[in-house]
């Protein structure tokens, strides 16, 4: 079967994509933020790189191993929702809000495009409903997301062999969501919210479609 690369496979929607493609016989790379996480993940079928998304100029580095390898996909799944106005937003928040969402997203498809391009592979991007509008409050995190829109679009433009989809879920149950309404003040329902395996499964979804499609953008939404 073929080999998938993703990131933020340790929690949430990344984690049942992972499972998904797995029960699917397809073989893992994780990029992952620790050794830690890494010994929490390998196993058969899956194999673990640390890559500090944080400083995306260590990347290159990190993912040099798979140079020479050929992968039919890549899914960005991890980011980070810090919320806040724009009164209240400190450059220091900003910068990590763009650096892991968008900066950190660039880099790794930078240096995984040949590997790419041998598999003509799919690069699946995990947005969010705040990638195509903005809210009070949200305004560093739907920035990243508009920025993170504009990345998938360019680089369909700029690499024909490759199909590449932007997902938008809205709230679905993870533990960023709970943080996310912690920060809101406001209690987590999770039957209120999309289950993370419903998105997931869209994403997979796209990952299977025959060659001669491709979904450019799909937006998933809970209905509690």
């Amino acid at each position: 079967m073929s080999t998938y690369v993703i990131t933020g496979a340790g929690s949430g929607i990344g984690a049942e994509v992972a499972r998904l493609l797995r029960e699917d016989g397809h073989d893992l790379v994780a990029i992952v933020r620790s050794e830690g996480r890494a010994a929490d993940l390998a196993g058969p079928g899956v194999r673990t790189v640390v890559a500090d998304l944080e400083r995306p100029e260590t990347i290159a580095e990190a993912l040099a191993p798979l140079a020479d390898e050929t992968f039919a996909g890549l899914v960005h799944s991890a980011g980070v929702a810090e919320l806040g106005t724009v009164a209240s937003t400190a450059v220091a928040v900003w910068a990590h809000t763009l650096t892991v969402n968008v900066v950190a997203v660039a880099e790794v498809t930078r240096v995984l495009l040949p590997a790419l391009r041998r598999g003509r592979g799919d690069v699946v991007l995990l947005n969010s409903g705040a990638g195509l509008r903005t809210s009070a409050g949200w305004t560093a995190y739907a920035a990243s997301k508009h920025a993170l829109k504009a990345f998938a679009d360019g680089l369909r433009e700029e690499e024909p062999g490759l199909r590449v989809t932007s997902v938008y879920p809205g709230r679905t149950a993870t533990a960023m969501q709970r943080g996310v309404r912690e920060q809101e003040g406001g209690a987590y329902e999770s039957s209120r919210y999309s289950d993370p395996v419903t998105v997931a499964g869209v994403v997979v979804s796209t990952l299977s479609l025959p060659g001669d499609s491709v979904v450019n953008d799909v937006t998933v939404r809970s209905r509690g």
